[in-house]
C-alpha cells in the first residue's frame, strides 16, 4: 500500500457508498478504489489537479467525477463512514507551523489623519 492510499479495511468500510459499482444503473466506474485514492492523493499533497500522477488516469476526468460526487454529497458520507471509531486520543499538532494571520492578533487599528 502506498502512503496516500486507502487500506483494505478503509475501502471495505466505504465500498457500499460508492457510485458506479457493479449492479448500479448506468455506467459502472472502472475502478472506484483507484479514483478515491486519486482524490486522497490530491487532498494530502495539496497539488493542483493537473499534477495528478498518470497512474490515476486523466486529471480532468478524475476532477469531473470528483465534482459530481461533491454535488451529490457523497464525500461527506465517505468521510463520516471513515471517521467512525477513529481514535484521536493521541492526536498531536506541531504548533510551530500553526500561525495566525497578523490581523488576528487583536491589535487596534491605526487611524491615519
Amino acid at each position: 500500500m502506498r502512503r496516500y492510499e486507502l487500506s483494505d479495511d478503509e475501502y471495505d468500510r466505504i465500498e457500499h457508498l460508492l457510485a458506479g459499482r457493479e449492479g448500479d444503473r448506468g455506467r459502472t466506474g472502472k475502478d472506484n478504489r483507484l479514483f478515491v485514492n486519486a482524490v486522497i492523493w490530491i487532498a494530502r499533497t495539496g497539488a493542483p489537479w493537473r499534477d495528478l500522477p498518470e497512474r490515476f488516469g486523466k486529471w480532468n476526468s478524475v476532477y469531473q467525477r470528483f465534482n459530481r460526487w461533491s454535488q451529490k454529497g457523497l464525500w461527506e458520507e465517505i468521510f463520516n463512514m471513515l471517521s467512525i471509531d477513529v481514535d484521536v486520543k493521541d492526536l498531536m499538532l506541531d504548533s510551530t507551523i500553526i500561525r495566525a494571520h497578523q490581523h488576528a492578533a487583536g491589535a487596534k487599528k491605526k487611524h491615519t489623519r
